[in-house]
């Protein structure tokens, strides 16, 4: 602090300031500093002041808020309580001089230390003074009155507010309009896969029918039973409950609505199947039970009118409705069609309906392609019938039956003994009952083999129509002895003599003089060693002994069928060969493919290729009618049991061996295979019955006789000419 100057300060009136002694005695109120504390800044005292604000009416009572600002403009200072603040004695003296301006007759009273109060801060703290002689003091400059604090306007304040309102609310609409516009499908691709439901709209399987259009196989309408395994509650009650109406073990059932996820995904699967072809009045009941998570669903379901018939051709489907034999394996891909699908979007929990307005997508089920066959449906049957009742005399045998269209080598009938119901297949002995016998079926042919050889050696000249030759009883070829069954003892038989008895020394004899080069070469021309490629799977192709593999047995046994592999169908093509004037003709089984818009396409046309001249195909079938016509004192030709009354039959009886996975079985084949009417045939009927007693031959002959007469009578062919049937000489003299 400055040191204190000796003698007093004034004031510009010439009085000390600071004390008061050695003054002059003031009246009270005037002068002093504890007068100056006595007054208000208006020059009151506070007695007075008080005393005044009572007398003032409340309503006037309340100060101006621009009040301190005006009493600085009068000189004085802004109080906190917003009275004005003594001045200084210089200022009052000032003032005293300013009462135009100011208030007159007030008087002001000064403070030894002024209050500061925190809006107080318009004076600067006074500068630290030297030490020295003090100076007068000087005169302040007179400042200006400072203005009013300028205040806010509402106006603006509720502008700014708006504009910021409104600009927030802007960019929530634009961020809420990228969402929906631009971000709206990545954000519901995200979730949607939690939301959908996919339902398999199944393609109606087309159907297989007979050659006039009649159904052996078609499919009906049915429901399928799925369940949502997400909403099952109670999977194990829901099981119970089902498994009377479906027929499934309620453990089954109860697997199969367990929760899994989806293949390579983390979302929970929302469709199995419970059941397929389920009955729609079953479905009905299955519904009106209101179990949670389980419905139903249009389906199809297999019917075959006939049961068994053509079952072991035709074949069968799974629940799924795919093939698994026969020719609903074969041609599976024609007959199936192609599934729709129907994906959407479904709530979640108990709302798991279709959400309106959400994702879907269907795509339709495209049906399947009809097969037509060649089968004739009431020629099947009976064939079936008839060799079913012949196959009855021989107790475990097996069976089989070809019925052709001689021109055409259409199938008109193939049966199987013993057969199955194709609309239940798990009802069997044994698998093997499944198999199609006609083309499954290897056996050695046996005597009926006889025929492409005999035909071979009139194809090559050998022999002719009118060849005789002695034969003796027996032959040893490579240690084998071979003999007859009907003795010549050493006599000369005519060629049709050595058909009707089944002469094995006279065939050998010819075929040594063929050889075996071009015997084997007729053989593959009839269609012996290789499938005929009828349309059915699994056809067996047999087997021909190469010529490096003949031993000094194979040219005893190879021209007598045996060491030779067939099928009943590829003899019944051989034959047909011989009744199609020397023409082979693939046997088939399906007419044309008939599309899901009734279109027909028809197969392709099958593989032909001449085997024989017409006229050497003519000599055979003459020759081979002395088979069902001899019987005279010299013996009873082979297949005198297989004649048609009213009408020529050509064929030929045979006795072979039966032949499983390369296994020789017991008994043996008796076969016979036959055309009519001779003159020119129409038909060729096989038929096959292996039984391990060895009765298949007693069996053969009477099936193929009724066969054949129900075929010729079925299509209406006139009886032959019996005037004009030929008289054979076994022993010519």
């Amino acid at each position: 602090m400055p040191p204190r100057s000796d003698e007093p300060r004034r004031d510009p009136t010439g009085s000390r300031r600071g004390s008061s002694r050695g003054a002059e005695p003031r009246e009270p109120g005037v002068g002093g500093i504890s007068d100056a504390r006595a007054y208000t800044p208006r020059g009151r005292t506070i007695r007075e002041g008080g005393a005044e604000q009572r007398r003032t009416p409340r309503s006037s009572r309340s100060g101006d808020p621009f009040r301190p600002a005006l009493q600085v403009v009068d000189g004085g200072r802004a109080t906190r309580a917003g009275r004005r603040e003594p001045a200084t004695a210089g200022e009052s003296g000032r003032a005293g001089r300013r009462t135009a301006g100011g208030r007159a007759g007030v008087v002001r009273t000064v403070s030894t230390r002024p209050v500061h109060e925190p809006f107080d801060d318009e004076d600067d703290p006074p500068p630290r003074r030297r030490p020295g002689p003090r100076r007068p003091a000087a005169r302040r400059p007179v400042r200006k009155p400072r203005r009013p604090p300028r205040l806010g306007d509402p106006r603006r304040r509720l502008r700014l507010a708006t504009v910021l309102a409104l600009t927030l609310f802007a960019s929530i609409g634009v961020r809420l309009v990228y969402l929906q516009m631009a971000d709206s499908p990545a954000y519901a691709d995200g979730g949607l896969p939690n939301r959908i439901a996919v339902v398999e709209l199944p393609a109606p399987r087309g159907a297989i029918l007979d050659r006039t259009g009649e159904p052996l196989a078609h499919s009906v309408e049915a429901r399928y039973v799925f369940a949502d395994p997400t909403r099952v509650k109670d999977r194990f009650a829901t099981a119970r409950a089902l498994s009377p109406l479906l027929g499934v073990p309620a453990s089954e059932l109860a697997d199969r609505m367990r929760r899994s996820k989806r293949p390579g995904t983390d979302i929970d699967l929302q469709f199995v199947y419970l059941a397929r072809g389920v009955e729609i009045g079953t479905a009905k009941q299955i519904m009106a039970l209101d179990l949670a998570g389980i419905g139903t669903h249009r389906d199809e379901r297999r019917e075959v009118p006939g049961g068994d018939l053509a079952a072991n051709m035709i074949g069968f489907v799974s629940q799924d409705m795919n093939g698994l034999e026969g020719l609903e394996a074969k041609y599976d891909d024609v007959l199936r069609g192609q599934a729709g699908k129907r994906t959407y979007e479904v709530g979640l929990g108990d709302l798991a309906a279709p959400i309106p307005g959400g994702y879907s997508s269907t795509t339709q089920p495209k049906p399947g392609s009809s097969l037509q066959l060649t089968i004739d449906r009431d020629l099947q049957f009976m064939t079936q019938r008839i060799l079913a009742k012949q196959v009855a005399q021989a107790k475990g045998s097996v069976a089989a039956a070809v019925i052709l269209d001689v021109p055409t080598g259409e199938v008109l009938a193939q049966a199987s003994q013993p057969t199955y119901d194709a609309a239940d297949p798990a009802k069997v002995n044994s698998p093997a009952d499944r198999d199609d016998a006609a083309t499954s079926f290897v056996v050695d042919p046996g005597s009926i083999h006889k025929a492409i050889t005999y035909g071979a050696a009139l194809q090559e000249g050998v022999i002719t129509p009118d060849t005789t030759f002695p034969v003796a009883n027996t032959v040893v070829l490579g240690g084998v002895p071979f003999e007859d069954t009907h003795h010549a003892n050493g006599r000369v038989m005519s060629i049709p003599g050595m058909l009707a008895f089944s002469s094995n020394i006279a065939t050998i004899e010819i075929a040594d003089k063929l050889g075996k080069d071009r015997l084997i070469d007729y053989q593959k021309r009839f269609g012996l060693g290789q499938p005929t490629g009828e349309g059915l799977p699994g056809e067996a192709s047999g087997r021909l002994l190469p010529a490096d593999e003949w031993s000094g047995s194979s040219y005893g046994s190879v021209p007598i069928g045996h060491s030779v592999d067939a099928t009943p169908l590829q003899m019944a093509a051989a034959y047909n060969a011989i009744a199609n004037n020397g023409t082979y003709v693939q046997p088939h089984l399906v007419k044309e493919t008939i599309g899901p818009d009734g279109k027909g396409t028809p197969s392709a046309a099958p593989a032909t290729r001449s085997v024989l001249s017409p006229a050497n195909a003519a000599d055979l079938r003459r020759m081979l009618e002395a088979v069902t016509t001899v019987d005279g004192p010299d013996g009873r030709a082979t297949g005198l049991a297989a004649a048609v009354p009213g009408y020529r039959v050509a064929g030929k009886t045979g006795t072979g061996l039966r032949y499983d996975n390369g296994k020789k079985q017991p008994g043996e084949v008796g076969s016979f295979i036959g055309m009519a009417p001779a003159e020119k045939p129409r038909y060729v009927v096989a038929v096959f019955v292996w039984s391990p007693g060895g009765e298949g031959g007693a069996v053969a002959a009477p099936a193929f006789r009724e066969m054949m007469g129900f075929t010729l009578r079925h299509y209406r062919v006139p009886p032959s000419l019996t005037d004009k049937s030929p008289k054979f000489e076994v022993f010519p003299r």
